[in-house]
């Protein structure tokens, strides 16, 4: 009993995000994720102070703890100086380091981020670029974004002479001296250790399912697949 709770409380986020809740629910009625999804901050900070191993274990396994946007607009709110929206980071991060992030469809996302935009940090510098949003795999930018991307010199070239140029200014590619701060940074921080066990579990989740490792087929089911029960 407790085992979740004190793994949570090793997380710096969790010593400042959890005080002495009382269940108001002030942080839920001011949660923009909650109008939309079957999402509940108060709810879930409830059950992380019961400490009850078995239903922590079931919210990090669970799709729910991916439905907040980390606006932290609970922040501000509560009257007894939480932030929820730290705690669901900690229970994210916990998740990620046991593995159970892939027993979710919104869970096992993870990977799809991590390649994308957690790749593109180390390879760019940036979260994400221009000629990273590709139309196929985007269709929600609509149908002039495929001739924003066919143009993209051209165009960002009006707002930034050093556009995927080295130089000074927005939009600028990266001197590797740069690139090679930010990656030891990845290091010492831990996030590759992170990356690395996001692959891991991704990989053994994608064998479960029937892939062979977690390839290009695995991580475009991780992007694309939607069950539309996220309500």
């Amino acid at each position: 009993m407790g085992k979740y709770f004190d793994m949570l409380m090793e997380d710096v986020r969790m010593r400042e995000g959890l005080n002495s809740c009382m269940n108001c629910g002030v942080c839920t009625g001011v949660c923009p994720a909650a109008e939309f999804y079957n999402y509940d901050p108060r709810q879930i900070v409830n059950i992380v102070q019961t400490r009850d191993d078995e239903a922590i274990e079931q919210l990090l396994k669970s799709d729910v703890i991916w439905y907040c946007g980390e606006c932290m607009s609970c922040r501000p709110r509560c009257p007894r100086g939480n932030t929820p929206g730290y705690v669901i980071q900690a229970l994210r991060t916990l998740s990620q380091k046991l593995g159970f992030f892939v027993e979710s469809e919104k869970g096992r996302q993870q990977l799809a981020l991590k390649r994308i935009i957690g790749e593109n940090i180390l390879r760019t510098g940036y979260c994400i670029v221009p000629r990273l949003v590709k139309p196929g795999l985007h269709p929600e930018q609509g149908p002039v974004w495929q001739w924003i991307f066919d143009h993209d010199r051209e165009i960002y070239g009006r707002f930034t002479p050093v556009y995927m140029r080295h130089g000074a200014g927005a939009l600028r590619r990266l001197d590797e001296d740069s690139l090679a701060e930010l990656h030891r940074i990845f290091d010492v921080s831990g996030g590759s250790e992170m990356f690395e066990t996001i692959e891991r579990h991704s990989d053994r989740k994608a064998r479960e399912m029937g892939y062979e490792g977690a390839g290009d087929d695995y991580m475009m089911e991780t992007f694309t697949t939607n069950s539309n029960e996220h309500y």
